[in-house]
């Protein structure tokens, strides 16, 4: 993997013509997580898609790039849904990337991320053979396959139950490490959890939230994760507030 580059994206978007955001001026740290929250509408995920290069409508005035050139082939995206084709096995599903592309399969490589991810035993089944979390990990152990140094992670683990998100947020930030992240969510505590660097977005711009101290994942329990857990959840109020 090569190093990990900066983002940043300075400007404005809108979409047939009508704007999503405006002066938005959004930095994201080198090998480090950033959590993007906000109200739904506000245009964190048209930001994500801006990064990811998927912007088709997307009218964008202003800057946006990574700090040691273009983003072109630098960018993974994890989505919310986990986007397994069914009739695919969970090993074929992994390598969909070379196979859309072309390239030869590395199947080697794909049993050491299926390890890496808890799922050498599951390697011939189906998708629909698999539980959520099951699922979830295919999609990660995917977006690893790609080996790309900057992530975007848009609400990857929302349809989890408690437990299985934990695990989830746990074994993510694990496997991660050293690359450039950037997590849009709508969860208070997994921002707290998860963000080197949180910010929350509003119609008129970005807020930043100091994080916890501590490495990532932090306790779930811990008093200062729940300390900012409260505190984004009160700016997440009043911005909606604000808004209606």
């Amino acid at each position: 993997m090569t190093i990990a580059p900066a983002l940043h994206l300075d400007g404005a978007a809108s979409f047939d013509g009508v704007p999503v955001f405006a002066g938005v001026s959004l930095d994201v740290p080198a090998g480090q997580w950033t959590c993007l929250l906000g109200s739904s509408g506000v245009g964190k995920s048209t930001v994500l898609k801006l990064f990811a290069g998927l912007d088709a409508g997307v009218e964008f005035d202003g800057a946006l790039g990574a700090s040691d050139g273009p983003l072109a082939g630098q960018v993974a995206l994890m989505a919310q849904d986990d986007l397994l084709l069914p009739w695919l096995s969970v090993t074929e599903n992994v390598l969909l990337g070379a196979r859309l592309r072309g390239t030869r399969p590395d199947h080697a490589r794909a049993q050491s991320v299926l390890a890496r991810v808890g799922l050498t035993d599951k390697a011939d089944r189906r998708p629909g053979e698999l539980s959520g979390g099951q699922r979830q990990r295919v999609a990660l152990a995917r977006t690893l396959m790609e080996d790309r140094p900057v992530v975007l992670l848009d609400e990857p683990f929302s349809a989890l139950d408690a437990r299985t998100r934990a695990q989830m947020q746990e074994l993510t930030a694990e496997v991660l490490t050293g690359r450039t992240v950037l997590l849009v969510t709508h969860e208070p505590a997994e921002a707290a959890r998860l963000g080197h660097s949180i910010k929350v977005m509003t119609e008129t711009g970005l807020i930043d939230v100091t994080p916890p101290p501590g490495d990532i994942p932090r306790p779930v329990d811990d008093p200062a994760v729940l300390r900012v857990q409260t505190s984004l959840l009160a700016q997440l109020r009043e911005d909606a507030n604000a808004r209606d």
